[in-house]
Order: C-alpha cells, then sequence, then structure tokens
C-alpha cells in the first residue's frame, strides 16, 4: 500500500537524538533556543517560540493577545477541528466564514461581512500547505485593527508574494508526525513583536523568567530537547522535502486526465508546498476510496465534516448554512504526496486515479 505519509527519518536525525540523550540534558534547553533561531530566519521573524504541540500554539498566540471571553474571533470552517476549539480554549467564540472554493481558504469578502463589535483577531488557515489570501486579509485587520494569528500548521515553507508564512501576523505551527518538517509532537509560534514573544515565553512555562518566580499564571507547554534535536535535523532538509513534494504535485497535474477529478488550483504568485495534494471527485467518494485502495493507493479525507457542524458546536448552538464548505468537504481527497514517493509510485497513483469508475455526478461546480 502506498501510505499517506511516510516520516523522513535518516542518520542526521538518529544523531542528533543520540547527541541530545548523551548530554544528559533532555528537557527544554539549548536544542530548542537553537531551533527557535532557525525556525524564525526560514520564516523570516525575529521571534520563534517552541510549544508542545500546534493546538497549543494556536492557543497560546490568541491568550497572548489578550484574546478571551466576549471576544471574536473569525477564521475557517474547513480545517482541522482545532482551529475552532483553540478559539473556545481561549474564551472567546469562533465566528465561521464559508471559503474560496478554488483555493479551500477563506473568503476575504465574507470575513470583512462578520466583523462586529466584538471581533478581535482573523485566524487564517493555510490550507494543505497553499498561504491564505494575507494581502487583502491584512488589508481588512489593518482597517479594523484586528490581530492576525496564522494557523500554518500545514505550510511551513510556503510562500505568498515571496513572503513567508508566518510573517504576516503571528504565526502558528505544527510539527506532529506527518507534517512538511516534523519532531514527532510539536509547535512553534512566529512574531516580529517583542512583547507578544516575552509574553508566549512566559506563558509557556508556568509564566517564570527566574525559576521559582512566576508573573503570571501560565502552563507547562515546553518542548523538549530530544524533540528540537529532530526539528533542527528536519529543517535543515526543509527545502528538498518542498522541492520534491512541489515536484510530485506538478506530476499528478500533468499525469492525471480523468474528468471526474478536479485537481488543486494555485493562487497566482504564491507557493503552495503540498502538505496534502488534494483533489475534488465529483462523483462517489467512497467508491473512489474502495477503488483506489484495491490499487494499493492509500487516500484521506481532510477533512469531511465542517467544524460548526460537528457535534460539539451543534450543542454551542452553530447552526449555520456554509454551501462552498459543505460541497467540498463532501467532495475533497487527498493522494499521497510526501517526499518519500518514488517514481513508480507516483505512476501508480495517477494511473489508479485515471482508472476510477465512477457514477457521474449531477451536481455543479461551486
Amino acid at each position: 500500500m502506498i501510505a499517506m505519509a511516510r516520516p523522513q527519518i535518516g542518520p542526521e536525525e538518529e544523531e542528533a537524538v543520540l547527541a541530545v540523550l548523551r548530554s544528559g540534558r533532555l528537557a527544554q534547553g539549548p536544542q530548542v533556543e537553537r531551533f527557535e533561531a532557525a525556525f524564525a530566519t526560514v520564516c523570516g521573524v525575529d521571534y520563534a517560540i517552541a510549544v508542545s504541540n500546534g493546538t497549543v500554539a494556536l492557543f497560546l498566540a490568541l491568550c497572548a493577545h489578550g484574546i478571551g471571553p466576549g471576544d471574536e474571533v473569525i477564521t475557517t470552517p474547513f480545517s482541522f477541528i482545532a482551529t475552532g476549539n483553540s478559539i473556545l480554549m481561549a474564551g472567546a467564540r469562533p465566528v465561521f466564514v464559508d471559503i474560496d472554493a478554488a483555493s479551500f481558504n477563506l473568503d476575504p469578502a465574507q470575513v470583512e461581512a462578520a466583523i462586529t463589535p466584538n471581533t478581535r483577531a482573523i485566524m487564517p488557515v493555510h490550507l494543505y500547505g497553499q498561504p491564505a489570501a494575507m494581502d487583502e486579509l491584512t488589508a481588512i485587520a489593518a482597517r479594523y485593527e484586528l490581530a492576525i494569528i496564522e494557523d500554518a500548521a500545514q505550510a511551513i515553507g510556503a510562500l505568498d508574494q515571496g513572503r513567508p508564512v508566518g510573517s504576516f501576523g503571528t504565526g502558528c505551527f505544527s510539527l506532529y508526525a506527518t507534517k512538511n518538517i516534523m519532531c514527532g509532537e510539536g509547535g512553534m509560534i512566529t512574531t516580529n513583536d517583542p512583547a507578544i514573544a516575552d509574553r508566549l515565553r512566559l506563558l509557556r512555562n508556568h509564566g517564570s523568567r527566574v525559576r521559582y518566580y512566576h508573573d503570571l499564571l501560565g502552563f507547562n507547554f515546553r518542548l523538549t530537547d530530544l524533540q528540537a534535536a529532530i526539528g533542527i535535523a528536519q529543517l535543515a532538509r526543509l527545502e528538498s522535502f518542498t522541492e520534491r513534494r512541489i515536484a510530485n504535485a506538478r506530476f499528478f497535474d500533468q499525469a492525471i486526465t480523468h474528468p471526474q477529478v478536479i485537481k488543486p488550483l494555485v493562487r497566482p504568485n504564491v507557493r503552495h508546498v503540498y502538505h496534502q495534494y488534494t483533489v475534488r471527485i465529483l462523483g462517489d467518494r467512497e467508491e473512489a476510496i474502495r477503488q483506489l485502495r484495491d490499487a494499493g493507493v492509500d487516500s484521506a479525507v481532510f477533512y469531511p465534516m465542517p467544524i460548526p457542524h460537528q457535534s460539539l458546536y451543534r450543542e454551542l448552538g452553530y447552526d449555520q448554512q456554509l454551501p462552498v464548505t459543505e460541497r467540498l468537504s463532501s467532495e475533497v481527497l487527498s493522494l499521497p504526496v510526501h517526499p518519500g514517493l518514488t517514481d513508480d509510485e507516483q505512476v501508480r497513483i495517477a494511473e489508479a486515479v485515471n482508472a476510477l469508475t465512477l457514477a457521474v455526478s449531477a451536481a455543479v461546480g461551486v
């Protein structure tokens, strides 16, 4: 079976972990500092703050901006549930607006229409590795004096008009095992604001600058040196991983010709880093998944249900019609695009997709 994800772990990561184990310094220490400095350079920002996972990154970013009860944060309904849940965790209210069908990302016009006196921030998601419309979103944020908190969990290395994601506001990254670079589990927050960076460091470490002296109520959301050592080794290979993902996607763009498979569109002047290669199936998606599996090709649906339609949100009173999101959540299917794919595997994936036999969908595009 050609797997959806295959973490790229080599001798660099192995030696880095062994070096930390031999050092006896396992908790947050010099490797975390090295990782933060290198990550900040990649993202073109002044500060990067390592935390325990990507959800924590979103939550602490909101807290560092003082967002809490009574506040609203506008975000996308088409994402992993952590996007919405982090806002709930901070005590604020997520406000979901529909997405752009071509990019799968927030529709800026709908964002502006949803702003109220309680709105404090916009949280775009760079879904599947493609930057959201940051020029438009940052202009809206500036007009209304709103914070930008970027959910860049899937988009390390992505660029919008040459500018790295995570540099438009406060960036939040995931380093989970299947991400474009990983350290097993972990997160990173990026910013150019020294006050936000200082508050984030306090929040992740029990509100403490000096051991056993605590300035505010914080948390234990630190990253270990073991994880950071893996992350440093991965970050050094980010560009080669990214180039391979892009090359794999370009191959699929050319090789997949099935009339009921809509290939991903890329916005002008952006670098899509293809955390996922996500197509739309105009037909029976479950049948497509079954046929691909029978051909030895794994696939996955990211994401089958809009966040505000989840039972948790229904119980909170969310009851929205989101026609574009609802349509896409019933059509999207992600194919393997990771940098470990061989040339033969790429061919097998494309051939399996082109061989799909699906009932013709009566639906029209949105």
